[in-house]
């Protein structure tokens, strides 16, 4: 299988590993986050999960900035 070399596909690649990685760099940020509201209702034996839903949201505004930054910036 041979790939071609010209720039329109080199583009294309470029853009699919860019978009992947801000893709998994949501998907951490938000995670870590919920993880870690999760852990803080866990310790302090909360019947409900407010801490989880409330650094899950954070979590999301932050991977959402990030992605609007990284994008305005290409």
């Amino acid at each position: 299988m041979e790939l071609n070399n010209n720039p329109k596909n080199r583009r294309e690649v470029n853009n699919y590993v860019k978009y992947s990685g801000m893709f998994f760099q949501m998907l951490f940020v938000i995670g870590i986050f919920c993880f870690a509201g999760y852990k803080i209702d866990q310790y302090r034996g909360s019947h409900q999960a407010w801490f989880t839903a409330g650094l899950s949201l954070v979590g999301v505004v932050i991977a959402i900035y990030q992605i609007l930054r990284e994008v305005n910036k290409s």
